[in-house]
């Protein structure tokens, strides 16, 4: 089938490649002409393993093309994925549907022969309506369909979840857009994966009702580990004796600094606003949303605490800057407050991120923050060490030749990623989670 994506973000891209890929004919399009000569040069605008192999083999293969003009895209087109931008609106929290609106009303006008109109976007209820209701009212031809089909991509493993989903979700009110949806997705009825056919405003909710609730067992969690900490348990056995109960699952239950990411933080709270306006009260969303914000906000007093209530004049190293490993993605990431608060408080900060240093610059102090090329390079001197991502060449260092590096002996595990007694034995006073 012939594919049009518009948008070239994280989930546009993916998308589009992994479309590609099933043997579709695919066309990327963009407005932003530097991100279009980058795709042409096989160079990503996002980070995401195994991506430019993917992009690059379907590129040759004449399946996967990119441009910045959505005209010669259309011609026999079958369906159209909205995946641009859907960022919280300033103020009040709700998802900004700006450009969504914006692509729609420009395909309406360019439109020649009817297609079928996908949101990939996470949209709040009832925006399918909406982007019906402009189709016709900027001349789109008749008979063109909407439906919705939400992502549910883990950064980091996105290609993996693409190819091999949980389920596949299509929210479609009329056959045409179901049976168009259903040849697309026909390559992973190999894998069997479930292909669940819902209505558009139900699977527009799903999508937030899923990511609310992941975000839940995460904030869960993290108030078990500090009531671990409180009566002496350990959270990591708390989370694996209730995991291990198939009615609440392993996934998610891993105490740390707080959720962060793209979804997460500004999914939550778009569905705040949309029970808001429907007269809903949404409570358990509402202290999920809370207690994540004030479990980032108190990660710079832990390390306060640890140092004995102050951190002026002191350097700390801090591992780890995306809001999780295996990707650049700095949206909300629990490493921002760490870091400003302790430049903030005085302290002096060495960071190291394997892929996220560029894209943590902006959301860091001008002053205060030194990057550094290594891990041992950012802990050299320290008085404290704060690991705060989970990447792999971070779970495997040489404790003894760390502390030897360091001025301190503070380690504060924000991932649990070390053993107290290995981290006792190199010298270390170790402070991980809920343990």
């Amino acid at each position: 089938m012939k594919i049009v994506v518009i948008g070239t973000g994280y989930v546009g891209l993916v998308s589009g490649a992994c479309f590609a890929d099933f043997g579709h004919h695919v066309t990327c399009v963009d407005k932003d002409p530097k991100k279009i000569e980058m795709l042409e040069r096989n160079e990503m605008p996002i980070w995401e393993p195994g991506l430019d192999s993917l992009v690059e083999s379907n590129v040759r293969k004449g399946r996967l093309e990119f441009t910045t003009r959505l005209s010669p895209a259309l011609p026999d087109a079958d369906a159209v994925f909205i995946a641009v931008g859907t960022p919280s609106r300033r103020g009040d929290g709700h998802a900004d549907l700006t450009y969504v609106f914006n692509a729609v009303r420009e395909l309406a006008q360019k439109l020649e022969h009817p297609v079928v109109v996908v949101t990939k976007s996470t949209v709040p209820v009832g925006t399918g309506d909406e982007i019906a209701k402009i189709l016709k009212e900027e001349g789109a031809p008749e008979g063109c369909s909407v439906a919705s089909n939400p992502e549910f991509l883990r950064e980091g493993a996105a290609i993996a979840d693409f190819k091999h989903p949980d389920r596949i979700l299509i929210g479609a009110n009329d056959d045409k857009a179901r049976e168009v949806l259903r040849e697309i997705y026909r390559p992973l009825f190999l894998n069997k994966a479930p292909m669940l056919f819902v209505s558009r405003r139900t699977a527009e909710l799903t999508k937030y009702a899923a990511n609310a609730f992941l975000a839940t067992k995460i904030s869960f969690i993290n108030e078990m580990a500090d009531l671990c900490e409180a009566v002496g348990a350990d959270v990591q056995d708390v989370a694996r004796g209730i995991g291990l109960d198939n009615r609440i699952g392993p996934k998610f239950l891993h105490a740390g600094p707080g959720y962060g990411g793209s979804c997460f933080p500004k999914d939550t709270l778009a569905l705040l606003r949309t029970a808001e306006e429907a007269g809903v009260e949404n409570q358990i969303v509402n202290a999920v949303v809370k207690v994540n914000d004030d479990r980032k906000n108190g990660m710079a007093a832990r390390v306060e605490k640890a140092m004995g209530g102050s951190v002026s004049g002191k350097t700390v190293a801090v591992l780890g800057l995306t809001f999780k490993p295996n990707t650049d993605d700095m949206r909300d990431a629990p490493s921002i407050p760490l870091v400003n608060m302790l430049v903030e408080k005085g302290a002096k900060v060495q960071a190291y991120d394997p892929v996220g240093m560029e894209m943590a610059k902006p959301h860091m102090p001008e002053d205060g923050v030194t990057y550094a090329d290594g891990e041992m390079t950012a802990i050299n001197g320290a008085d404290a060490l704060v690991i705060v991502t989970e990447w792999d060449e971070f779970r495997a260092l040489d404790l003894d030749a760390v502390k030897a590096a360091m001025k301190g002996d503070k380690l504060l595990d924000l991932r649990n990623i070390y053993e107290r007694d290995e981290a006792e034995r190199a010298g270390f006073d170790y402070r991980p989670i809920g343990r």
